[in-house]
């Protein structure tokens, strides 16, 4: 079987997981955490801006949410995502507004956005789908233009630029996933980025179950034993063996994971691009770093694709269910017609650092022989 993802780590991550545990011998959040934050912080590139580490990215969205909303406050956010998303922002008790995309990029449509904004809504949130950040100049002002903050959902984005700046280097909030399939891993993990103080303060105390100014302490290998409590919180902190096998995926990130995965996807392109009932999804590899490669197989032709190519042994998946299609969400009360119908198109073909030019080849070249002769080509 060639996996659509996987994670690519080795004896490099089991050496740092094995001082940890021998030289360090503290497991939980300090050290090892923060020298994780300030190589993501200087690999970034904004000085200015803390970085968070958190024991997911669905913790670094919940927690940015809580820190810039009230309970009963809206946010702006596509249906199209992981439920990740829109699970978040009800965490925070805020209300997720489901909206439709762009079908070339699968981001944020704005101008449905701007039809969904009330009284109550307080924030955006831009969904970075197969690591394209989409128009981000166009979110910002957008939200300047209504007042909104914005919480980027980067899961997918980590390492990628809006013309020439990394995700994460500027803007309002930007949260990352590290789990064990996206561009590194700290095995499980996320981060919120931004240069707010009070956000800032707010993300490390509720990290670490709301204690006061508990994250100095915790750095230093201690802990505070008289504190005050001021604001609900929650074990979201990361620990230092967690942030011991991030710190290696990120020296690794630039020299072997993103090169390779531009690659990967520049090949896809190269064998998919003018295959009929296929259409590539709008973004250049380099600028993106992909963490997925979704693409869209028209004409009702998805379905018999997806069972053809795992009979060839290539697993394929869809992402993702639209969320306002879920019970929880409205279970499809409201229609979102683009959201709806790309949901019966998108298909996405394996795609990870350890993929071989072979397997991508025979994964190409198997996409292209099904849809030749389903279009009797």
């Amino acid at each position: 079987m060639i996996h659509i993802s996987r994670s690519v780590v080795g004896a490099a991550e089991l050496e740092a997981m094995g001082r940890v545990m021998c030289e360090d011998g503290y497991l939980g959040m300090g050290r090892e955490v923060r020298a994780f934050e300030e190589e993501l912080q200087e690999y970034l590139g904004g000085q200015d801006r803390a970085v968070i580490c958190l024991n997911s990215g669905t913790a670094a969205l919940h927690l940015a949410v809580a820190a810039v909303t009230s309970p009963g406050d809206e946010v702006l956010v596509q249906s199209l995502t992981f439920v990740a998303s829109f699970q978040a922002i009800s965490a925070a008790g805020a209300v997720p507004v489901a909206c439709e995309v762009y079908p070339e990029t699968v981001t944020l449509d704005l101008e449905d956005a701007a039809r969904r904004i009330t009284p109550r809504t307080r924030a955006v949130m831009p969904v970075h789908y197969a690591s394209n950040p989409g128009d981000l100049e166009a979110i910002y002002e957008f939200a300047r233009r209504h007042g909104l903050r914005v919480i980027e959902d980067a899961a997918h984005a980590f390492g990628c630029t809006y013309k020439g700046r990394k995700i994460g280097s500027f803007g309002d909030l930007a949260c990352f996933s590290f789990d064990g399939l996206k561009n590194i891993t700290s095995g499980e993990g996320g981060a919120v980025v931004t240069s707010d103080p009070r956000v800032i303060q707010a993300v490390q105390d509720a990290r670490l179950l709301g204690v006061q100014r508990d994250t100095e302490k915790r750095y230093q290998g201690a802990r505070s034993w008289e504190f005050d409590v001021q604001q609900q919180g929650y074990r979201y902190h990361l620990s230092n063996l967690f942030a011991a096998i991030g710190r290696v995926q990120l020296r690794r990130f630039e020299g072997e994971f993103k090169p390779r995965r531009i690659e990967l996807a520049q090949k896809y392109r190269a064998a998919l691009t003018g295959t009929r009932d296929l259409q590539l999804l709008h973004g250049d590899p380099g600028p993106i770093v992909p963490h997925i490669f979704p693409v869209r197989v028209v004409n009702g032709k998805r379905d018999g694709l997806r069972q053809f190519l795992l009979e060839q042994g290539i697993e394929c998946g869809i992402h993702y269910k639209p969320n306002h299609l879920l019970s929880l969400y409205g279970g499809g009360q409201e229609a979102l017609p683009v959201t709806e119908r790309l949901y019966e198109e998108l298909l996405t073909l394996p795609l990870h650092a350890g993929l071989g030019d072979k397997e991508i080849d025979y994964a190409s070249a198997a996409v292209v022989e099904f849809l030749s002769k389903a279009s009797g080509c």
